[in-house]
């Protein structure tokens, strides 16, 4: 809900409407036929990066969001007439109502404002981040979101760009207490990359103490963490796979590893191998 980049920022400032890109990239994946995938997450060719009116670079899906949104003035009920007409079963429920935006602190103690500046690492200075927050730091919690953490029997955090897309969540300040109290199973997800700007040179225990920093405890029982390093990153990606040998020495968190990488592009977990490893420890 703090996506200011891409389609879904531009979408955000021209509508003044809540960044649909997130949610529209989720609920795709629940989408049986593979057709309706590739038209709901097809990007217009050319650059995003133009006047926010433009068509060129947006995602269609996001064009159909904002469009039902138009159509029913109310964001959650957008997003179920888009479940509605696409057969999309579950529940899909923003962290917060609230329009937010994320704010960043780098080791030097500078100040980032906006998720694509972090996320992209537009800015001077080390580029290395020691904290996000949100603005406003108030923001209430999503109700709906909450009940669902509290009355949850497992609850997965991950995968997912640590400070970008985790953290903002889980900071929310009612969600990091439902999630503390809940009785649920609990488990962390790390990515099995390091993404510049974010996280690079992270291990698994780097992860765990960058959520005690935000939360003030590490809420989760398991950590699951890829432990196939064979398969070489692209050549111009500058990605490294995320060690956990660290981690392995001085966590006393439950740390579960496994063979969970993408062989045809190992940025990226294999869905199946990671759904499978998560349901034998569970």
């Amino acid at each position: 809900m703090a996506d200011d980049g891409g389609s879904s920022g531009r979408l955000r400032r021209l509508y003044n409407a809540p960044p649909p890109g997130d949610l529209v990239v989720l609920m795709a994946q629940f989408v049986k036929n593979p057709y309706v995938v590739r038209l709901l997450t097809y990007r217009f060719p050319g650059s995003g990066k133009g006047e926010d009116a433009e068509l060129y670079g947006h995602k269609l899906g996001n064009l159909i969001m904002i469009a039902l949104l138009s159509i029913t003035e109310d964001f959650y009920k957008a997003i179920r007439l888009f479940q509605k007409i696409f057969s999309i079963k579950g529940d899909f429920l923003p962290a917060t109502r609230e329009k937010v935006s994320i704010c960043a602190k780098t080791i030097e103690g500078k100040l980032i404002y906006g998720e694509s500046k972090i996320d992209l690492g537009k800015y001077s200075g080390k580029r290395i981040l020691e904290k996000v927050f949100l603005e406003p730091t108030n923001a209430g919690a999503n109700k709906k979101a909450v009940k669902s953490i509290m009355r949850a029997e497992i609850i997965i955090a991950g995968p997912g760009d640590l400070y970008t897309t985790i953290l903002p969540v889980l900071i929310v300040e009612d969600i990091q207490k439902a999630l503390k109290k809940s009785k649920a199973l609990k488990i962390f997800v790390v990515n099995v990359a390091n993404k510049p700007f974010e996280t690079k040179g992270y291990d698994v225990a780097d992860y765990i103490n960058a959520v005690k920093r935000h939360l003030g405890s590490f809420p989760f029982d398991k950590i699951i963490a890829n432990s196939d390093f064979s398969i070489g990153i692209p050549k111009g990606y500058k990605y490294q796979y995320v060690s956990y040998k660290k981690a392995k020495k001085t966590s006393s968190i439950k740390l579960i590893t496994s063979d969970i990488v993408d062989r045809a592009f190992p940025l990226y977990h294999n869905s199946a191998q990671l759904a499978k490893t998560i349901v034998e420890n569970i």
